[in-house]
């Protein structure tokens, strides 16, 4: 009987230690931390007299022409572009196949920053368009002419298929132009760009040195002058330096970039919000006030109701610092503005958050942390299938470089994450299915490093985890 007790109470030690091991997987086992080594390179900016940043030919001509959706719906575009030696003219010339030549004239601008004076801004919005069409339209008329050409999106419906790109944290070195090429010659071929903030990084040079915003204009021309780029505002677009009596903040990006702020009822163009084939775009600052009855604060709380997901089943949301981020850079920086909106976030179901700000990428389980008070304890975030995947993807390529450095271990909450630069897709198959991919700039045009299905959180809410659970 000696015997006996002896080896039950050794069986259930081990028993025991057994579950105690098991319990700690449950409890510490993330998602994945990839295990691709990137070679550890300098990140380098592109010397001025590099090809990208190359002035236009001849005089007066239109440089750094960039378009972005300019109505809510759709139908209309803010064509922008400057001229250095004059205003110019401010009107553009556009058509199609079906349709005779038409005009829109705009508007120009100039600002002063320090030491540095602007050259001539032009805006002008082309509407009244028809979806699903291929438009071309020139500018610099009666000097230098350029034309180029881009594609409305198909009519707002809840089955309409379109796939966006994603990018984030750009600025202009190797490593930018890297990502900007992988993601033209994606098989995939996005047909409008999510851009979660920080542009140029000019506010990184000395003095802010302006001259960084047109050449980094020059660069990005090649993409965002055929297909929209969707904006939003990170901290180097806020250019705050009272030490050289810079103090209005966002100057040189809100004279530069125009967004359709107004035709969602927003008061500032840092928060707005679009919609697009099967999407609705929110748009969100995280520099901007959002506490309580600020005016950010006052418009999600009414916009949020508005979206019909039986019109746009698809609810994207934008910002630049993310709320979720395993990485000990910017850790936590997030956390106010999630206190604030989580909760609305669940409520309303979104699909997906996509955020900047960290150089590196991270995917989030669907996860919410809205039971959490500062005396209850329920500190630790749980699954939710009403909440949304987070995904950082502040991988442009800019000169800070990577964001190498991560917690341990890999929180739960956390899918997978990797310190690489590159870009991601998000192709929006239908009102149920979604197919999103984040490709590495090491690898093949139409390898996903990272992919997944969507189901949407409105009509299709089924656990669409990918961790091991």
């Amino acid at each position: 009987m000696a015997k006996m007790g002896t080896s039950s109470r050794v069986a259930a030690a081990i028993v025991a230690v057994l579950g105690f091991v098991l319990s700690l997987a449950v409890v510490c086992n993330g998602g994945k931390t990839s295990s691709f080594v990137r070679k550890v390179e300098k990140t380098v900016d592109m010397p001025l007299d590099s090809d990208v940043f190359k002035v236009p030919p001849g005089y007066n001509a239109p440089q750094q022409v960039h378009i972005t959706q300019g109505d809510q719906l759709g139908k209309a575009v803010i064509v922008s572009w400057v001229t250095v030696e004059e205003p110019g003219s401010n009107t553009v010339l556009y058509w199609s196949a079906y349709s005779k030549k038409q005009k829109s004239e705009g508007k120009v601008t100039t600002y002063k920053f320090y030491n540095y004076t602007s050259g001539y801004i032009h805006h002008t919005t082309i509407r009244n368009l028809k979806f699903n069409t291929k438009y071309y339209y020139v500018v610099g008329i009666g000097h230098t002419e350029r034309q180029f050409w881009f594609i409305t999106p198909p009519e707002v419906g809840p089955d309409v298929p379109y796939t966006f790109g994603l990018i984030g944290d750009l600025g202009q070195s190797f490593d930018s132009n890297k990502t900007l090429t992988h993601y033209e010659l994606n098989p995939q071929k996005g047909q409008a760009v999510l851009f979660v903030g920080d542009l140029s990084y000019a506010d990184t040079y000395p003095n802010h040195d302006n001259v960084r915003w047109d050449t980094w204009g020059r660069f990005t021309e090649r993409s965002v002058a055929y297909q929209p780029w969707i904006w939003t505002a990170g901290n180097h677009e806020i250019d705050f330096a009272p030490e050289i009596d810079e103090t209005k903040p966002f100057k040189p990006y809100t004279h530069r970039y125009h967004v359709p702020y107004k035709a969602s009822g927003s008061t500032a163009p840092f928060w707005y919000s679009i919609k697009r084939a099967s999407a609705y775009i929110i748009v969100l600052s995280s520099y901007s006030a959002y506490g309580k009855y600020t005016p950010q604060y006052k418009w999600l709380e009414q916009e949020l109701p508005k979206v019909n997901r039986s019109e746009t089943p698809w609810l994207i949301v934008l910002m630049h610092s993310p709320w979720y981020n395993s990485y000990n850079y910017h850790y936590m920086e997030g956390e106010t503005m999630r206190v604030m909106y989580e909760p609305w976030f669940v409520k309303y179901k979104v699909d997906v958050v996509f955020a900047g700000h960290v150089h590196a990428y991270e995917r989030s389980e669907r996860i919410s942390n809205v039971a959490y008070n500062i005396v209850n304890g329920i500190c630790i975030p749980v699954k939710d299938q009403s909440a949304p995947v987070y995904i950082t993807i502040g991988d442009g390529g800019n000169l800070e470089g990577l964001a190498t450095n991560m917690t341990e271990p890999q929180p739960a909450y956390s899918a997978y994450r990797e310190a690489s630069f590159g870009h991601a897709t998000f192709d929006i198959k239908n009102r149920t299915h979604a197919y999103y991919g984040w490709h590495r700039n090491q690898d093949g045009y139409a390898v996903t490093a990272d992919s997944m299905w969507f189901f949407n959180r409105y009509y299709h809410p089924v656990d669409d985890s990918t961790s091991a659970q």
